[in-house]
């Protein structure tokens, strides 16, 4: 059984812990956003988000939002993005799938902080790239 009241401190967590809530955090804005805005079937709105949070679709994101990282953020992607998996994507090279891997950590690393204010400004940065 999980002991629910020990909490491991953020600056020790994996980066692939943090890339885990962060890959749930990302879809979550984005099936959130589509839905707000559109008034697309399903099917068509799940093939926008498939792309959209795709390897090379985050790939794309870091590449936009990276000028805006501070210092600390700066180092949390980089841990993530060198964070060894055993898997790749089939529709992505190595540096997109790793990118992709950064940015989730990133994710996941401000939603354990509740800094919920710095994911919008991130997430609408990224939404005009992926858009």
């Amino acid at each position: 059984m999980i002991d629910l009241e020990y909490q491991v401190p953020i600056r020790e967590q994996s980066p692939l812990n943090l890339a885990f809530v962060g890959d749930s955090v990302l879809e979550l804005l984005v099936r959130s956003r589509l839905a707000a805005h559109s008034r697309l079937p399903v099917g068509k709105l799940n093939s926008i988000k498939v792309a959209m949070v795709s390897a090379r679709g985050q790939h794309r994101a870091v590449e936009a939002i990276l000028p805006e990282l501070d210092e600390e953020e700066l180092s949390v992607r980089h841990r993530g993005r060198n964070a060894s998996k055993a898997t790749v994507a089939k529709h992505a090279t190595v540096e997109e799938y790793r990118s992709s891997t950064g940015l989730e950590a990133l994710l996941g690393w401000l939603y354990l902080q509740d800094r919920q204010d710095r994911i919008r400004q991130l997430f609408d940065q990224i939404w005009k790239t992926l858009e």
